[in-house]
């Protein structure tokens, strides 16, 4: 149907000289229009070409330590996800084991969004308003988690209750 009508257009094209360069002589070689969503960020170059590029200082925090801790963290709510089903038990301790794994869990994978996808250098106040955003998001979930296992049923009930309705 795309060809036809596009064999079509180009006819038009060919016989009018009116609309050689009009929006229907454009829309019969482009199948998708350019929108740019958002405008690019400043783009400037620290010193030149001969430049070596910046090493940053080692840090435990970050790196493979902090790689190996996220791995850690997520291979770690399997068994922590399945054993209160797998035992029977719903025990108040592991449901609170379950939602502090969870909290870290979600919070360090978006701290790392964070880091890849908004660079420092380039917009240095909406890396430290997404950081501060993410902590004070984490602080307000850990609030409401501890609220919703103290004064109602918890995690574990929750999601049993879920399963079999």
């Amino acid at each position: 149907m795309a060809s036809i009508a596009r064999s079509s257009l180009l006819r038009q094209v060919a016989t009018k000289p009116a609309l050689q360069n009009s929006i229907i002589a454009r829309a019969a070689f482009h199948t998708t229009a350019k929108r740019d969503l958002l405008p690019p960020l400043p783009q400037r170059v620290v010193g030149t070409v001969n430049d070596a590029a910046p090493v940053p200082p080692p840090s435990p925090s970050h790196g493979s330590y902090h790689w190996t801790f996220d791995r850690l963290v997520a291979a770690s709510l399997i068994p922590i996800t399945v054993a209160p089903f797998a035992a029977g038990s719903l025990n108040p301790t592991m449901d609170a084991v379950l939602c502090a794994t969870l909290l870290i869990h979600s919070h360090t994978g978006f701290q790392n969004i964070i880091v890849d996808y908004v660079p420092q250098y380039r917009t240095p106040r909406a890396r430290k308003a997404a950081i501060w955003g993410l902590n004070a998001a984490t602080v307000v979930v850990g609030l409401a988690l501890y609220e919703y296992e103290t004064s109602d049923v918890g995690i574990t009930e929750t999601i049993k209750r879920l399963w079999k309705a």
